[in-house]
């Protein structure tokens, strides 16, 4: 499938800035995987805070990331009905293996690693420059937005 633009994105998800954390699909296989990318600059809303003068991204943020992705790859195995809201429901396995900081473009890989009617199990890693700087295994569950 072609690239995925932050504006087809944006009716796939919820969030909006500052917690938006995909700007673009490179890849995606709906209801299998995806690769999402997330450019990372010094004008994050967090970066003041954490860590002054040594600006770190938090690793929720990059947690969250991966999930948005899985989001977005939930989202276009419905195709385009946008009808749909994914709900985080637990993280395992988490592991940070490098600082991710200002300038740095982070690839968010994730997987299928189950789904079962509503609840959708992943596993992610986020890479940059070709080096792993975290992993999760995390799931879901799918919701109509008329029942949120």
């Amino acid at each position: 499938m072609s690239v995925i633009t932050i504006e087809e994105i944006m009716p796939l998800l919820p969030h909006r800035y500052p917690f938006l954390l995909v700007d673009r699909v490179l890849e995606i296989e709906p209801g299998e995987r995806i690769v999402a990318l997330k450019n990372v600059t010094f004008n994050e809303p967090f970066f003041p805070g954490h860590f002054p003068g040594r600006p770190i991204m938090p690793g929720v943020m990059i947690i969250e990331a991966m999930a948005q992705a899985s989001a977005i790859m939930v989202g276009k195995t419905f195709g385009d009905k946008h009808d749909k809201l994914v709900y985080f429901m637990s993280i395992d396995s988490a592991k940070f293996r490098k600082p991710v900081t200002p300038g740095d473009s982070m690839e968010l890989h994730v997987s299928k690693v189950q789904n079962r009617g509503a609840v959708w199990k992943c596993t992610g890693q986020a890479i940059v420059a070709g080096q792993k700087v975290a992993e999760a295994d995390f799931s879901a569950m799918i919701v109509d937005k008329k029942d949120a």
